[in-house]
Formats: C-alpha cells, structure tokens, sequence
C-alpha cells in the first residue's frame, strides 16, 4: 500500500462504516438491502453526518469569509502606504499592521479554507471505496468496513439502472447493463453538482458583500474561482462514480442551504443582504442590530491605532559621546 493509500485507509474504514450502519438501519426497517435505493439513502445519510459535524468548522469559515471581506479596503490602504518601502523596518511595520487588520476582523487568510480541507480525506477516501468496489469485488475481498458480501451487493445495486460503481468515463457496474443510461445520469448528477456549486459561490458575491470588497482585488480572484472550481469539479465529475456523483451534489445542496441561512439571518454588514435584514427588522419594528460581534467597534479601533504607532516608531541614531581633548 503507497502512502497515500495508508493515510486513506482510516477515512476509508470510518465513511464505509457510517454508509454501512445506516444501510443496516433503513434495511432493519424495511428497505430491501440490495436495492440501490437503500445505498443512495446510505451515501446521503454520510453526507447529514461528516456536514453536521462540520458546523461549528463553517461558523468559522464564515466568520473568516466576512472578516476577509471587510479588512480588504483597509488593506489596499495600508499597501499603497507601504508602495515602494523595501527597507527591513518597513516591511517590519507592514507585518505587524497587518496582523493588527486580521486581528481586528478576526480573521486569517486560512481559516476560510478550512471545511474544505477537512472534508477532502472523507471526499478521497469515499471515492476510492466506491471505485474500487468491482475490482474487490473481483478479487474476493472486503473494502473498508464492507465485507466481501456487502461489496457483491453494493456493486449489484442501481437506480434508474445505472450501478452505484459506475462512472461516465469507465462505466463498469452491472454486466449488462445499459451505458447510455449511465452516461445520462453522470451527466445529470454533473451538471447538478457544478451548478449548485456555482449558484452557492454566486449568490454569496451578489447578497453577502460590501461595495468596498466588491471593488477589491479579493473580488477580482473570487469571480475567476467561481467559474474555474465547477470547471474543475465538472471536467473531474466524469471520472468519479456515480455513487460519489451522489455524494458532492448532496453535500453541495447543504452548503447552499447554509449559505441561504447565514446571509439572510448573519449578513456582512454593508451587504445588500445586511440592508434587506435591516428593512425586514424596521418594518417589524425591531431595533437594528450589529452584525460585527465581538469587540466594540472603537476598542477594536484603538487597539489597531496603538499597533500601527508602535509600528510607525523608528529607532533614531545616538550620538556618540566624543571625549574632549
């Protein structure tokens, strides 16, 4: 096994466990269990666990996303200060105001990419399950949680009949079975993936951000991600099974949902969506309410202002004392 493959293996044994538990409960209560439908509803059920675990990991990615957001005017302000400065003391200066901005939104250019990085192992480790169901199945042998038997059976089911293992590029699954019903689904669940993606990423550009952001360079990279990561996802979807076809649109639908949620109840403030829950509080007679959190505005001003003084200071040459002749 290569060293990817070991570092899988865990995530491998924990996602095929999750699917199979929840393919034993719906079979306990009446889903047949060879019935590709039972597999689906298992692969959806992975999907409510590995998301609703990562909710406290989306909170901050939101709250990373805003204060990434709101810091960009105040950051091309302190770069055109600091234009054409190469010496070490300003440089010195720029790092340390710098991290008094990430400081005072709360923020860090990481944290936004968090539940992504998170989720990959699971993603991975999904995908090699369920693309390598036939060739264990061939060899005689379980895969992850998934004994030799469950493997026959997973790799036996369908819906609309098209296996579960099947991909648009390498089809497999079912002897017999119909391509063409195969490619049709791919492309359905690919076009539905990239396109819940992309509406996700859209509407958080056209509800959830300031004019200022909206005139930053961050602005400028974020338009160029929201049409290359479907490009991406929707070229690499031809090569993924449908079963994990399955799996990144459903956990897409969640993030949409969650993104609906969080702009409409927890808008950027100077967002459209921060004036639209702005209206909605007024026209119920409710006071309007900060949506930064945390620090009081002015303490937060002040903490900075004393940073950027401190880093402002340079150490003035002394004189020599000259010893008198």
């Amino acid at each position: 096994m290569d060293i990817f493959g070991t570092i899988l293996a865990p995530f491998k044994w924990l996602v095929s466990a999750i699917m199979l538990g929840f393919h034993d409960g719906l079979s306990f209560i009446g889903l047949p269990p060879e019935n590709g439908w039972t597999w689906t509803l298992s692969i959806i059920g992975l999907v409510l666990v590995i998301r609703a675990a990562l909710i406290p990991v989306f909170v901050k990615q939101i709250k990373a996303q805003r204060g990434m957001q709101l810091l960009q005017p105040d950051l091309k302000k302190m770069q055109a200060k600091y234009k054409g400065k190469t010496d070490q003391l300003s440089r010195q200066a720029m790092a340390q105001e710098q991290m008094a901005l990430y400081k005072k939104h709360g923020t860090n250019p990481f944290s936004a990419c968090l539940p992504m990085l998170i989720q990959m192992p699971f993603f991975f480790a999904l995908f090699q399950v369920l693309s390598g169901i036939t060739q264990a199945r061939q060899s005689g042998i379980g895969i992850g949680a998934l004994s030799h038997d469950q493997v026959v059976q997973f790799d036996e089911s369908s819906i609309f009949g098209a296996p579960l293992s099947a991909s648009l590029l390498h089809g497999g699954g079912l002897p017999g079975s119909d391509q063409t019903i195969v490619w049709v689904l791919s492309i359905v669940m690919i076009l539905a993936m990239t396109a819940s993606q992309f509406i996700t990423q859209k509407q958080i550009m056209a509800k959830n951000m300031s004019e200022e952001a909206m005139a930053s360079p961050f602005m400028r990279q974020q338009k160029m991600m929201l049409y290359i990561l479907p490009l991406v996802f929707g070229v690499g979807g031809i090569n993924f099974p449908i079963g994990v076809l399955i799996y990144w649109t459903t956990t897409n639908l969640w993030t949409m949902g969650q993104q609906f949620f969080v702009i409409r109840r927890m808008p950027t403030p100077g967002s459209p969506a921060a004036r639209a829950l702005a209206e909605r509080r007024a026209a119920k007679g409710l006071p309007s309410h900060s949506l930064l959190g945390g620090k009081k505005d002015a303490d937060v001003a002040a903490e900075v202002a004393a940073v950027e003084v401190k880093a402002q200071q340079r150490i003035q040459p002394q004189r020599k004392n000259r010893k008198k002749k």
